[in-house]
């Protein structure tokens, strides 16, 4: 019998039968698509491939995604059906506060629903990242739990191992960049011109920056993968790439990740969330090591 449930945002990229296997309780977020004059909004909530490959395909197409934070209302919807499915004590992780107050929400939306059911337990933090190194760190949060370890205790190796993980991101189309203000429309206009590749790292206060920009995709792939000399693997080692939608260039770096480390790493899709901020074409992975991140 598990000690505490787990609940999480969509950011974290799991997929619809990941979640369920995990018993994972979701806030969903919103996005949404315009098409010339027509806005329609939709809810982070995939339940198959195609519908990842479509989303990029809308934005190949011309289309324009924008992003919201998940909402206090999301959070109190969430937290009450937790409680009112019996959930006593609750381990929420929420993504880096260096990309959204999504945590603030979290937190208000738990004192909020104790006013009604004030047995709850229910703590929140924040985990310094998202898609795939959010995943990785809440699959570790539930094999913990499952292994009979306390909430607390749990909480207390996620908030050390959120500094361990490590990411590199190489986004293929810099205007995706420029539309988040990442980089300015000159940039933007002479990066794409001279095939510019931008390299984006998470640092320690949660927050992506440009590292490193390499002229050429082999070149920024030798670099992104030559990274992990830097770090050696800890207890809790996992290593995930995610592609926007370019499943090809994500087996090739799988292929050359595995031969510099002797793991295959797991490929996943990115959702909407995030995707619709680096834009179809690009690959990321992270990994657990015993180093902190870059400051």
């Amino acid at each position: 019998m598990k000690k505490f449930e787990i609940s999480t945002d969509s950011n974290c990229d799991l997929y619809a039968d990941e979640i369920k296997d995990l018993g994972l309780y979701v806030g969903h977020l919103n996005y949404t698509i315009t098409k010339g004059k027509e806005i329609n909004e939709y809810l982070d909530d995939f339940h198959s491939y195609n519908e990842y490959v479509d989303f990029y395909q809308t934005l190949r197409n011309g289309a324009v995604a924008k992003t919201s934070i998940l909402s206090l209302q999301a959070h109190i919807d969430l937290f009450t059906q937790m409680a009112e499915d019996g959930v006593k004590v609750a381990l929420h992780i929420a993504q880096s506060d260096g990309l959204s107050p999504t945590i603030d929400n979290a937190n208000k939306a738990i004192e909020i629903v104790k006013e009604t059911y004030p047995d709850i337990d229910y703590r929140a933090i924040e985990c310094k990242t998202t898609t795939i190194g959010e995943g990785l760190l809440v699959k570790l949060a539930c094999k913990l739990r499952d292994e009979g370890k306390e909430r607390d205790e749990v909480l207390d190796i996620i908030q050390t191992e959120k500094m361990h993980m490590q990411h590199f991101v190489l986004v293929d189309d810099l205007m995706y960049l420029k539309r988040g203000g990442r980089i300015s429309g000159p940039n933007a206009v002479l990066g794409t011109l001279f095939s510019i590749k931008p390299i984006i790292e998470f640092n320690q206060l949660g927050k992506l920056e440009i590292v490193r920009k390499e002229k050429g995709l082999k070149k920024a792939m030798k670099f992104i993968v030559d990274q992990m000399d830097n770090y050696t693997k800890n207890k809790y080692f996992d290593i995930a790439i995610v592609h926007t939608d370019n499943e090809p260039l994500a087996n090739e770096l799988a292929d050359m990740l595995e031969a510099k480390c002797g793991v295959r790493p797991q490929i996943r899709i990115m959702g909407p969330i995030i995707g619709a901020h680096v834009g179809p074409n690009a690959v990321a992975y992270g990994f657990l090591s015993n180093e902190d991140r870059p400051l």
